[in-house]
């Protein structure tokens, strides 16, 4: 006789971006916390509309957890470029009413090109996206204490 499945239990819904100068890349977690999948980028100009569209999709995805991607140097220190988007994580903080999370995000554009050779070079931020996805099953996979890829 077959055994019954049991129930899978859902998981709060965590929400990754990958701040750019132009895009920020986006992507959510499923309801059982196993996979990271991208969305569409944000343009992040003018920043009070990318606010104002993270905050819509925090809300419409009912996200527990917001992580965001800093690009840490080689050293695991924060450069001038992490630096550069501190304005951007406050304004995100201020913004939600639920945790902002910051990860090191080094090299993650890099993964999701050899991934998907298909992104490389592409501007209409699917490759944002894509490194935002990395980033979360990342944090994903961490959590669970293993690779689910």
């Amino acid at each position: 006789m077959a055994t019954p499945l049991q129930p899978q239990h859902l998981q709060p819904r965590l929400l990754a971006l990958d701040p750019g100068e132009a895009r920020i890349g986006v992507a959510v977690s499923d309801e059982l916390g196993i996979y990271a999948h991208p969305r569409k980028a944000i343009r992040a100009k003018p920043e009070a509309d990318a606010i104002r569209a993270i905050v819509r999709l925090v809300e419409a995805e009912a996200v527990a957890e917001v992580i965001v991607g800093l690009p840490l140097t080689l050293r695991g220190e924060q450069g001038h470029q992490a630096e550069a988007f501190r304005p951007f994580v406050a304004a995100v903080h201020g913004a939600l009413k639920v945790p902002v999370r910051e990860v090191d995000e080094r090299f993650s554009s890099a993964q999701a090109a050899a991934e998907a050779p298909g992104l490389a070079g592409k501007r209409d931020g699917s490759l944002d996206s894509a490194s935002a996805a990395v980033v979360l099953q990342g944090v994903l996979d961490s959590r669970r204490g293993g690779v689910a890829r």
